[in-house]
């Protein structure tokens, strides 16, 4: 009788789960997908350089800074992007100014 009442398959889990869950998590995703989408909406810059990306963008940036060292680092950037650049060091937007 004890083992009975422990036993989980004694139980059926849906009916402990009231029905208007399902209803109140979809607008719950939306709004939740809907305020993700704003917090990652970046205005495109008129300065060339990597993109933000959902902070992908700087985290690449820093660490190539990191990897290659400062010099070499701007002369990537500048070799790719012209001689005016925007990219994040320490999560900062920092310009490259070289010509």
């Amino acid at each position: 009788m004890v083992l009975e009442i422990l036993s989980p398959m004694h139980y059926n889990i849906t009916s402990l789960v009231p029905d208007t869950m399902p209803v109140a998590t979809v607008p719950i995703l939306i709004l939740m997908c809907f305020l993700f989408l704003i917090w990652n909406h970046e205005e495109t810059s008129s300065i060339p350089g990597p993109g933000y990306c959902m902070g992908i963008g700087p985290l690449i940036s820093h660490g190539r800074f990191l990897w290659m060292g400062v010099g070499n680092a701007c002369n990537y950037y500048n070799k790719t992007y012209g001689e005016f650049v925007r990219v994040w060091i320490s999560g900062e937007e920092t310009f490259i100014i070289s010509k």
